[in-house]
C-alpha cells in the first residue's frame, strides 16, 4: 500500500465493480458472443458479426455521444437499429430485443467473485458504510454482493457516468457524508481516480497490472492510496 496524499479521516467507502471486486476479463466478450449468436437465429441477421455489431454501436455513439453514459440504453438501441436495418417486422422487434438482452445479461453475470473479496467486504462493512459506483450493468444482487452495500449507483440512470461528477456527488448525498471523508476504490485512473478526485472524494487506485503510475499517460493526478491487491484494504481496519 502506497500513500501519495494525506488522509485525515475515512467515514465511508465506495467501490467500482468490474476488475476491482472481481476479474472481469473475458466476461463481457463472452456475453457479447452469446448475444451475437442469439441475434443470428433470425434469418435476416444470420451473417451478423461482432465487428458489425460494434460498428453499429460506434455509429450510434457518433450521432448521439450522450448515449455513452448508459450502457443498457446504448446496447438496446444498437440491437434495435440492426433489426430495423435488417427489415425485421416491427411487431417482432420488442421480443427479439428482450430475448437478446436477457441472453447478454445472463452471461454478463457469470463471474466468480473471489472469497477474498467477500471476506474483505464483510470486515469493511462492519466498520464503514459501503456503496457501489459503476459504469456497467452488473447488478450486485445477481453476483452475491448486495448484502455488503447500502446502494449501487449506475451511470445513466443515476447521472452521467464516471468520471463526470454527478454520480460521485449523488453517492456522497445518499451516504450523508462529505466527499472528503469518502474513499472511492477503483482500477481505472481516468474514470475512478480522476473522476473521484475532481469531485472532492478520496481515492484508492487498484493497480491490477503492477504499473508505474509516474509513467502512465492516463495518470492525470495521483490517488491518495495505491494498492496492487484488494485485500490490502485490510490496513484500513
Amino acid at each position: 500500500m502506497h500513500f501519495y496524499r494525506a488522509i485525515d479521516s475515512i467515514k465511508a467507502i465506495t467501490f467500482d465493480l468490474d476488475d476491482t471486486l472481481y476479474n472481469n476479463s473475458m466476461i463481457v466478450e463472452r456475453a457479447e458472443d452469446k448475444l451475437i449468436k442469439q441475434l443470428q437465429q433470425n434469418a435476416q441477421l444470420q451473417d451478423l458479426t461482432l465487428a458489425s455489431f460494434h460498428a453499429e454501436k460506434k455509429s450510434l455513439l457518433d450521432s448521439n455521444p450522450e448515449i455513452y453514459h448508459d450502457v443498457i440504453v446504448w446496447r438496446t438501441e444498437t440491437i434495435k437499429s440492426l433489426l430495423i436495418k435488417a427489415k425485421i417486422p416491427t411487431i417482432q422487434i420488442p421480443n427479439i430485443i428482450d430475448e437478446s438482452l436477457a441472453t447478454f445479461n445472463f452471461w454478463r453475470h457469470q463471474m466468480q467473485v473471489p472469497q477474498a473479496t467477500h471476506t474483505l467486504l464483510t470486515k469493511l462493512a462492519a466498520k464503514y458504510p459501503l456503496a457501489v459506483i459503476t459504469n456497467g450493468n452488473v447488478e450486485i444482487a445477481k453476483i452475491g454482493l448486495d448484502d455488503y452495500f447500502q446502494f449501487s449507483l449506475r451511470g445513466g440512470v443515476n447521472g452521467r457516468s464516471k468520471p463526470f461528477p454527478e454520480i460521485f456527488a449523488l453517492a456522497a448525498q445518499k451516504l450523508a457524508i462529505p466527499g472528503q471523508q469518502i474513499l472511492h476504490v477503483g482500477d481505472n485512473l481516468f474514470t475512478d481516480v480522476n473522476g473521484a478526485i475532481n469531485t472532492g472524494l478520496l481515492t484508492c487506485w487498484l493497480n491490477i497490472f503492477d504499473q508505474d503510475i509516474l509513467h502512465l499517460s492516463e495518470a492525470r493526478c495521483l490517488p491518495h492510496i495505491e494498492i496492487s491487491q484488494l485485500p490490502e484494504l485490510d490496513n484500513l481496519l
